[in-house]
């Protein structure tokens, strides 16, 4: 099979990779790019765990080839922060226990963030229905929600004291 070069804009870095057709998104940024962050759950978009950001928008990586992402900017949770510098999100999903297992944590932040900057001051009904199609099995949703309504109340805050 005849593998296509890709331009992308990944967590900030210019891309230029060789990938299949038929090769997704989430395999590229895994298995070529070593970001491990967005996970493989349940390879039909209903779980979440692949979500990336893209052109300003949450995709699932998991249904999504490469090819259509040629030309675009991808963040991941690698590019949201790291561990000597979390973002807002990170540190809040620790400070209240807005993780368990950890599996669904990266695209659950990756969401939250898009979510955050569509709705930079959302009700706790905003947040269950921005994050509805990320799945955990662990939390019970409480302490994620919480977890973002802190950081929205966080980042609203540092907003103000700029001005």
């Amino acid at each position: 099979m005849t593998k296509h070069h890709v331009k992308m804009t990944v967590n900030g870095e210019d891309r230029d990779i060789l990938v299949e057709p038929r090769e997704l998104l989430i395999h590229t940024l895994r298995d070529q790019l070593d970001l491990k962050g967005p996970h493989v759950g349940c390879e039909t978009s209903h779980c979440g765990a692949c979500t990336v950001d893209l052109d300003g928008k949450s995709v699932k990586a998991c249904t999504m080839f490469t090819v259509q992402a040629a030309g675009k900017d991808i963040i991941t949770i690698e590019g949201l922060g790291n561990p000597d510098a979390l973002h807002v999100l990170q540190e809040s999903f620790r400070e209240h226990h807005g993780l368990q297992c950890g599996y669904c944590t990266p695209g659950m932040i990756t969401r939250a963030h898009r979510l955050l900057q569509e709705n930079p001051n959302p009700t706790e009904e905003d947040v269950r229905f921005g994050l509805s199609g990320n799945l955990c099995r662990c939390t019970g949703y409480q302490n994620i929600v919480k977890s973002v309504l802190a950081a929205a109340s966080e980042l609203n805050a540092a907003k103000e004291a700029a001005r």
